[in-house]
């Protein structure tokens, strides 16, 4: 679920932060920079973990702070294909389960990777697996805030870094522009398929 990822940064120290020392200042800075963010292809960044090298430090004309290139390892949420997690049913809609697993809401169960048979109950707004037993079909409900246990399939990375508009896009720049702003820059997409995936009461009480 975790990983070391190696990185490098040229991080900017203010002259009022020279008395501190440098790796605390860094530190913060590395941070500040990238915890909770998405780097693209990489994952969503949670702490640093350590820093492996510092090389000297300059200060540029016009600017009194200092810049030193850090060699440096970060902790990411990265979890690999076919890693089993458990999370929150967030909610649920036509378009599949939407999972939390707390500090990561972008993860979706499409319908066809749901328990089969699986209807979507409109009244309800939740998704039901329709399981088959000698006594007939039981409904069985994925109600908001279960705990699901699901198997990471795919991933998607969604470049949203800031890009200008261009002459043929003019027209429908406003509509454009509101569906990237949703647009989520890191998804995973998981799958209850298999015995012993989806809800736990399921399994638990069985």
């Amino acid at each position: 679920m975790f990983v070391l990822v190696e990185m490098t940064d040229t991080v900017r120290i203010p002259p009022w932060q020279f008395e501190r020392r440098l790796n605390e200042s860094i530190a913060e800075e590395l941070n500040k920079k990238l915890a909770n963010k998405v780097v693209y292809n990489v994952g969503l960044c949670i702490c640093l973990y350590d820093i492996t090298k510092l090389e000297d430090s300059y200060i540029f004309p016009g600017d009194g702070a200092s810049h030193t290139k850090v060699h440096f390892r970060y902790v990411v949420f990265h979890p690999f294909l076919d890693e089993i997690l458990v999370g929150q049913i967030k909610s649920c809609s036509q378009d599949g389960v939407h999972v939390s697993i707390g500090f990561f809401d972008d993860i979706v169960i499409p319908p066809e990777s749901l328990q089969q048979p699986a209807k979507f109950d409109e009244a309800e707004q939740v998704w039901v697996w329709e399981y088959e037993t000698e006594e007939g079909a039981h409904d069985l409900y994925m109600d908001i805030g279960e705990e699901i246990r699901f198997r990471v399939v795919d991933e998607t990375f969604v470049d949203t870094s800031p890009t200008g508009p261009s002459s043929a896009e003019a027209s429908t720049s406003n509509s454009t522009e509101e569906v990237q702003k949703k647009e989520a820059p890191y998804t995973l997409v998981g799958s209850i398929s298999e015995p012993g995936l989806g809800l736990l009461s399921w399994w638990t009480n069985s």
